[in-house]
């Protein structure tokens, strides 16, 4: 077996001239064979160096022939050029090649322009296959070692979406990023293609198709909650500017944590508005507490409850609605098929526990952070980033922080928490579900504080005043489910304040 390689510039035309000899000795030999190769002719001297200098070889002109020694190993016999060639072809095989000067040029423009546009497909499958950019910012936080293995995990993008991912975070935390570096890459993850760090501001967020905001790892000392406020706004407005410049033009943004997730989005979306529509924040998180203390009342796992609502600010003042809460293979009485349910007001008898022990829970919960660390926070970004890329569960639904646009006559220009619905890429606010309207008294204390926390970040406004609660809020409902009587949880819900600096 004989097989030979013929390279050269992809517009010479004595490359053209070698290549259709070799094609008739290959047609017409049982035992010759021949393995193309063409160079842009600016690549080729660069090219046909390396070439040589790896096989010990001294030719510079194109073509350059070698035949490949299959039988012996080693590296390959050079030939020489096309003399040489056309020499080996008169002496072992008795063919020689009659094309004129004319074909060799029509044949060596048309090898020019295939070259081309194979190069150009080369390029499109590039692009194809290329890894989807995923940036995390605030790196440095706790909560990002949770999130890295499930993003790794390929439930979250998929198993065929390979990921490369970049922990941004300010210089001082430079070693505790480079450790995270070295713990990814020993996950030996399938999805992964690379992972890095950067520190240099004027590069963050390079070509980001996915950005991940945790809460800032400073740690600077604030004496007020109206600095606090007022401190969201420089980082936001920084991150703003890069995200337009840097990332890609369909990036996806999602703001998570347990510190003014609503504001950082809102302010986000202030400063990035080409890419507004495509920044969401997380509420699983708070969604999931809801849950987890439910199902430990009624002896269940918190899986196994659904479509509890988080209405209003995420880690503020919000409202936990219960009326389309559901619970399914639940052990009672009343036996179903699969995919029963039973409604979860309709199991708790106890409204008392509903209007005082649940709501308290809630409130330690939030206001202390607890139970709100590395593991939930980790979750619920990547069951969001999940919903997002691969819809949420039929018929489920899901709260998230967007930005309103006056539905359930929530003011617009204020992110936020309400129920929705994830499919085809992007996400749906459930404004047709029945019986879900909030009384103007839960809606003015729900939208109050956000809107006070926007004009305070901004300098609107000097003091921020919390909206003083109703005695009448502390008194127990009898349904749940009577709107107008303007109760607790009459409208299937509490209202659970927080504030945590």
């Amino acid at each position: 077996m004989a097989k030979f390689v013929i390279a050269g510039k992809a517009n010479c035309p004595y490359y053209a001239k070698a290549e259709l000899l070799a094609d008739y000795l290959q047609k017409n030999l049982p035992d010759f064979r021949i393995f193309k190769i063409t160079q842009h002719p600016d690549k080729w001297e660069d090219w046909v160096e390396d070439v040589c200098e790896r096989n010990m070889w001294d030719h510079r002109t194109s073509p350059i022939i070698w035949r490949e020694l299959l039988d012996r190993g080693g590296r390959g016999l050079l030939l020489g050029g096309y003399n040489e060639f056309l020499e080996h072809a008169q002496l072992y095989y008795g063919v020689t090649s009659n094309m004129t000067t004319e074909l060799m040029m029509v044949i060596a423009k048309e090898n020019m322009q295939t070259h081309t546009e194979q190069q150009l497909d080369k390029e499109t499958m590039k692009d194809l296959i290329s890894p989807l950019q995923v940036w995390i910012a605030s790196a440095g936080t706790y909560v990002c070692c949770h999130l890295i293995p499930l993003l790794l995990s390929g439930e979250v993008f998929g198993m065929h979406t390979e990921i490369s991912l970049t922990l941004f975070d300010q210089e001082q935390r430079e070693d505790c990023l480079r450790s995270i570096v070295m713990e990814t890459q020993d996950l030996a993850s399938p999805v992964l293609r690379t992972v890095s760090f950067c520190t240099t501001v004027k590069e963050a967020f390079l070509q980001a198709q996915v950005i991940i905001i945790l809460d800032d790892s400073t740690e600077e000392e604030v004496y007020s909650l109206e600095s606090c406020l007022r401190s969201r706004v420089p980082l936001c407005r920084l991150y703003g500017y890069l995200i337009e410049k840097n990332a890609h033009k369909s990036v996806k943004v999602i703001v998570g944590g347990k510190n003014f997730v609503n504001l950082k989005t809102t302010l986000l979306m202030q400063y990035a508005p080409n890419i507004a529509s495509n920044i969401i924040a997380v509420a699983l998180g708070v969604e999931g507490q809801a849950k987890a203390v439910l199902a430990r009342k009624m002896k269940t796992t918190s899986a196994n409850i659904k479509d509890v609502i988080i209405w209003g600010n995420i880690t503020g003042n919000n409202y936990v609605d219960l009326r389309k809460a559901k619970v399914y293979n639940y052990e009672s009485a009343v036996k179903g098929p699969p995919g029963h349910y039973h409604s979860v007001l309709s199991l708790i008898f106890d409204r008392e526990w509903i209007t005082k022990e649940f709501v308290q829970t809630l409130k330690i919960l939030s206001s202390t952070g607890k139970q709100f660390g590395g593991i939930l926070a980790a979750h619920s970004i990547a069951t969001t980033l999940k919903y997002w890329y691969h819809g949420s569960p039929p018929g489920e639904i899901v709260s998230l922080g967007v930005m309103s646009e006056g539905q359930f006559d929530i003011p617009e220009g204020i992110v936020f928490s309400m129920p929705v619905k994830f499919e085809n890429g992007t996400w749906v606010v459930l404004t047709d579900l029945e019986d879900i309207s909030l009384s103007e008294k839960t809606l003015s204390r729900l939208t109050g504080d956000l809107i006070q926390e926007k004009l305070v970040a901004c300098g609107d406004l000097l003091t921020f005043q919390p909206i003083e609660e109703d005695p009448k809020d502390n008194e127990p409902s009898n349904t749940g489910m009577n709107e107008e009587k303007e109760q607790p949880g009459s409208d299937g819900g509490e209202c659970i304040r927080q504030r945590t600096i």
